[in-house]
């Protein structure tokens, strides 16, 4: 009945009349019209409901907001002595209570940010009625209206874009965080998650960043200049713009007068505050960043990016951290003292100085032998200049310094310290044809393998080489950690690329009675829990017999108390120890690899694209064994003196130290020619080390009696010049010193050089000489062709 009387009305009628009209003159328009009206029916249908559907359905669970109070945390890594060295984070962020906080702070926050925090409900409708007449007179969504509420739940689940659909998200989302947690817990979230520029979350954070204080400290300028930065940190952080931040404070300040929570003096006092500002947080970790870099490098590879940055573990590592910032103490100092001694030779030429387009760089490694945990790590001269880790990553010819691992083969084919090798003049058959290595040490045609290695003769090594064969000592480094070396004649003087790091670990075995432990950066990694993720494993591998790893200290020892690495103990270094020095040609690289019974470390010096590093010549004596002293003097100065003591099945023989062989009637008064060319007698007879069956049984037969007769003989062949069972070293560089204390091992100590005298140095000079130049030509002709 109402409908059939609302239809008789005239004004119903007249407008139907008029329909009529028109859909009779207009059809395909009045078609159109009435499909537009059926798609505004269906949208309204369909459409609302949709919308409200991926507006409900984008947002976090109850579950998901209770849990929004776990935030990222940051890694800590610990070294040997279990205390913080270094972090990683993907947000710098330190959670702090509310009542630590500042007064000053909160007050500031709410006030430039929601002065009805505690008077609303999650969404205050009077700043989102202000806000959109706003937005409506700029055209554009200029003003939120966010509640600190909102605020906190955009930085915890939602995006920043300025979108009504996640402004409808947000408003939800706030109602649902006031009904799971009190205003203060609130506010507390809120202090702790939110993003105060340059990579600092949270107000704890910030104040250190930017004030070096804890946020309990802040001034109420302080306090108001951080809390402006919420906003939009990249644009008023003080960092940033200086004069922006300021009047962003102050706007802060006036809304807190606005607000009462400070008196009108207060205000202007702050206002005239000066900024002061300290970092107390983001200065880069002073030592060890080559160590954390390969650290974080390997945690990523087995746990992932995220859960590294992000899931706070605890990663107990083996660095020493005096004996890290030993090592970059004397990295630095090295390469300053070479640098002027560059410029001084340039200067002595008459050259320009120009400076380096790539400057030199050394590298340092430091393992305990025992475990193959590493101590310090040294990549370079700067991380933050080149994070390239040369220690472990840059593969170069280590020189002479490869010469140890012929030696140590040999040793372990049968062959002794006091195997005389001959035939030293005789070439070495190549693919190339034949080849004689050059030798600067000696021209002598046979010496023993212990004079050998102490003056590291060229000949001798390549000569050994050939007779256990290359497979052998490629096979034997390989056991060591040294695999994929060229099985070819020059291998013997270092034409094999290593790398510092492997070449450091391998030298561990001779120092750990011939175990090779896989080096290990990590101990122990931990979740938040406690709950031990991860646990380094001993990978200890009998590499070597233990009277083998004797037999080749015994040898290295005499490198450093009288050869080619005295140097070490000029500077200072006294403990008991062995090493070798390795100079590649033309002086592109200087290395040293040296041990203790509870340290070995390897130094480097050279230039990223191989060139000479001075000047002239620049022996490893000279430019690597300073270094390996200046670390290992500090890094071992708690340490007492442990010897090395032979093991089970090593014997001690006293033989003649020129033939090898027991000792013959005259071997305890041998003529020697001196400098000035005068003459006396030495004895020939140390004590020599022997594998158990491996000792000698002839006597020897270059001094067979002490008779008159053949005491002369002895002197004729002396001072003949005959050197056909003896052996060199190489030419003094330097004025002479004081030989150095030798260790008990030593039983015939070495006699101090003297300076190069304008004639050939006599035979007997040469023998007992100290060496401190290293390997003098080192590979200087290397046989083709040329392995670089």
């Amino acid at each position: 009945m109402r409908i059939a009387s609302l239809l008789a009305r005239p004004f119903v009628q007249r407008a139907s009349a008029r329909l009529r009209s028109f859909i009779v003159r207009w059809p395909r328009l009045a078609a159109g019209a009435g499909a537009g009206v059926l798609a505004a029916q269906l949208a309204v249908v369909i459409g609302v409901p949709w919308t409200i559907h991926a507006v409900v359905s984008g947002l976090p669970s109850i579950a998901d907001v209770k849990r929004m109070g776990e935030m990222a945390q940051a890694t800590v890594f610990y070294d040997v002595k279990d205390q913080p060295a270094f972090t990683i984070f993907e947000e710098r962020r330190f959670e702090v209570r509310l009542a630590d906080v500042s007064p000053h702070l909160i007050s500031a926050l709410i006030a430039i940010e929601d002065q009805r925090f505690r008077a609303h409900w999650g969404v205050d409708v009077v700043r989102i009625v202000g806000a959109m007449l706003a937005n409506v007179r700029e055209g554009r969504l200029a003003q939120g209206g966010s509640t600190l509420t909102q605020q906190l739940a955009r930085q915890s689940f939602l995006t920043l874009d300025k979108t009504y659909t996640r402004k409808i998200q947000e408003a939800l989302l706030a109602l649902r965080i006031e009904q799971q947690y009190s205003k203060d817990e609130i506010l507390e979230l809120y202090l702790n998650k939110m993003y105060f520029g340059a990579g600092l979350y949270g107000v704890e954070a910030a104040s250190l960043g930017y004030f070096g204080k804890p946020s309990r400290e802040l001034t109420v300028a302080e306090a108001a200049m951080i809390a402006g930065l919420v906003k939009s940190p990249s644009t008023w952080a003080p960092t940033v713009n200086m004069d922006r931040a300021i009047a962003r404070r102050n706007v802060v300040l006036a809304s807190m007068r606005e607000m009462g929570v400070i008196d009108e003096a207060a205000q202007a006092a702050a206002k005239s505050a000066t900024v002061v500002l300290r970092d107390a947080l983001r200065s880069d970790e002073p030592f060890g960043r080559y160590f954390k870099e390969q650290v974080r490098l390997e945690l990523i590879e087995r746990f992932g990016r995220e859960r590294v940055y992000q899931s706070g573990l605890r990663v107990y590592t083996t660095i020493d951290v005096d004996m890290q910032k030993a090592a970059e103490a004397a990295v630095a100092k090295t390469l300053d003292e070479l640098e002027q001694r560059r410029v001084a030779a340039m200067k002595a030429r008459k050259k320009s100085v120009a400076p380096e387009e790539s400057p030199l760089q050394a590298a340092v490694v430091a393992i305990d032998p025992r475990s193959g945990a590493v101590r310090a790590l040294v990549g370079g001269r700067s991380f933050a200049d080149s994070r390239f880790n040369r220690a472990m990553q840059a593969k170069r010819q280590p020189g002479s310094a490869f010469k140890t691992f012929v030696y140590a083969a040999a040793l372990e084919a049968g062959y002794t310290p006091a195997t005389l090798i001959e035939d030293l003049d005789a070439p070495i058959d190549t693919l190339q044809g034949a080849w004689t290595p050059e030798d600067g040490h000696s021209d002598a045609a046979e010496m023993t393998m212990r004079a050998a290695l102490k003056i590291s003769s060229n000949r001798a090594a390549v000569k050994m080489l050939e007779m256990i064969g290359p497979p052998a000592a490629v096979s034997y480094a390989a056991k060591l950690g040294l695999p994929g070396l060229p099985a070819v004649p020059s291998l013997a003087l270092g034409s094999g690329e290593v790398t510092l790091f492997d070449m450091t670990s391998a030298y561990g075995a001779f120092a750990a009675d011939g175990q090779w432990h896989k080096p290990s950066l990590v101990r122990r990694v931990e979740d938040l829990d406690g709950s031990v993720l991860y646990t380094a494993e001993d990978t200890a591998v009998q590499a070597v017999k233990p009277d083998t790893a004797f037999l080749m200290t015994s040898m290295l020892q005499e490198v450093i108390d009288g050869g080619t690495a005295w140097k070490a103990r000029q500077l200072g270094f006294r403990l008991p120890a062995a090493g070798k020095t390795g100079t590649t040609n033309d002086y592109r690289d200087a290395w040293f690899v040296g041990y203790t019974k509870s340290l070995v470390s390897g130094v480097w010096v050279g230039y990223d694209t191989p060139k000479p590093i001075l000047p002239g010549a620049a022996y490893a004596a000279d430019v690597a064994v300073p270094l390996w002293a200046r670390f290992m003097a500090p890094a071992t100065a708690q340490d007492q003196p442990e010897y090395f003591s032979a093991p089970r099945g090593v014997v001690a023989v006293q033989i003649c130290r020129l033939s090898g062989k027991r000792p013959a009637g005259g071997c305890d008064a041998v003529p020697v020619t001196l400098e000035d060319g005068g003459h006396t007698e030495q004895s020939m007879i140390r004590t020599e080390y022997f594998a158990a069956g491996t000792e000698p049984e002839d006597s020897c037969h270059l001094h067979v009696g002490r008779s008159l007769l053949g005491r002369f003989a002895n002197w004729v062949t002396a001072s003949g010049g005959q050197t056909a069972h003896g052996a060199g070293t190489a030419d003094a560089a330097e004025e002479p010193v004081a030989a150095p204390p030798v260790s008990p091992m030593q039983q015939a100590p070495a006699v101090a050089e003297a300076p190069e005298p304008p004639k050939k140095r006599g035979f007997w000079g040469r023998l007992f000489g100290r060496g401190d130049r290293d390997e003098k030509k080192t590979e200087k002709k290397d046989p083709p062709p040329r392995r670089r």
